[in-house]
């Protein structure tokens, strides 16, 4: 399902969008040092088209006031290729949430620019927001960035040029010259000159363990409608290097980490959240034809060959 006529007033707030025809308030990320924002309002014209519900799975975790062990998932290998396995993690409660692990030394990252975010600011840089021809006989898979940059989520730097600087204590991803990703917290694990980097938000995982506010999903970004069980979508790594996306069209933020440490992960960060931001694209051998990876999303596996208007990464083959 393809999202048409929303129009956001103050974008500076993490991806949102409202499916009522009035101002809906939302609520900005806490920061890494202060309290949490104001609350801005997104306006939607009376023509927008109405967004049908995602089922609601049941929570499947209480709020945690500690970094304590979630229960682990059920798991089921759906696919495996000579660059990724993608497996369905589903929760006690019944969320499921799609895992992609590349593993270590096959796949190289790329971070793109949307045309809109970060957009003039990436202008001559050679990764803009549509995969390109070069990239195409490579392409293993695609997806999502983070939040909108103004929402003050987090720094990134795309081909060494910094867009926005990146904030010690904050979950980041980083990619050397060669497209070798590394996801930890920057100032504590990551440093120096990355030659690309993405932050957004705290550490959704560290050291294996969720974050002690796991349970409480106004802190992790403001949500479509009144539910909290949203499309929202992570990326991580492992002791080994692999590199780990999970996604999924309805769950929360502690099932989102319960997916990642049955994956293995060590260090996870959430990426974007809502349904029209979150998307995965993959292709069974590389170069092959894309397909939509988690069920359900609204965007096309060809969203990111014919342009997008925010950052996302693209996934090759070496």
């Amino acid at each position: 399902m393809l999202l048409t006529g929303v129009t956001l007033a103050g974008c500076g707030t993490p991806s949102h969008a409202a499916t009522t025809g009035r101002p809906v308030p939302l609520v900005r990320p806490t920061s890494a040092s202060g309290p949490p924002a104001p609350p801005a309002r997104v306006t939607v014209r009376p023509s927008s088209p109405k967004v049908t519900p995602t089922p609601t799975p049941t929570l499947s975790h209480p709020p945690a006031t500690s970094a304590v062990p979630l229960p682990t998932p059920a798991t089921t290998v759906s696919l495996r290729s000579s660059s990724y396995s993608l497996r369905t993690f589903t929760e006690p409660g019944g969320a499921q949430v799609t895992v992609a692990v590349f593993p270590a030394g096959t796949v190289r990252l790329v971070l793109h620019a949307g045309s809109t975010d970060p957009g003039g600011a990436a202008s001559g840089l050679q990764a803009r927001s549509v995969i390109t021809a070069a990239e195409r006989p490579t392409l293993v898979g695609a997806f999502n960035g983070g939040f909108l940059l103004s929402s003050g989520a987090g720094g990134y730097v795309q081909e060494r040029r910094v867009i926005r600087s990146l904030v010690n204590g904050l979950a980041t991803v980083t990619i050397d010259g060669s497209g070798v990703p590394r996801v930890g917290v920057w100032g504590r694990d990551l440093g120096g000159s990355p030659y690309s980097a993405r932050q957004n938000l705290r550490p959704l995982v560290l050291g294996g363990r969720p974050a002690p506010d796991v349970g409480y999903p106004s802190h992790w970004g403001a949500v479509l409608g009144g539910s909290y069980v949203v499309a929202r979508s992570a990326l991580a790594s492992d002791g080994a290097g692999d590199l780990i996306f999970a996604g999924s069209m309805a769950t929360t933020p502690a099932d989102l980490a319960a997916a990642l440490i049955g994956a293995g992960a060590s260090t996870g960060m959430e990426l974007d959240i809502n349904p029209q931001w979150v998307q995965l694209a993959l292709a069974a051998s590389p170069g092959g034809p894309l397909q939509t990876g988690l069920p359900g999303q609204h965007r096309p596996a060809s969203q990111y060959l014919t342009g997008w208007s925010r950052d996302f990464f693209a996934v090759l083959a070496r």
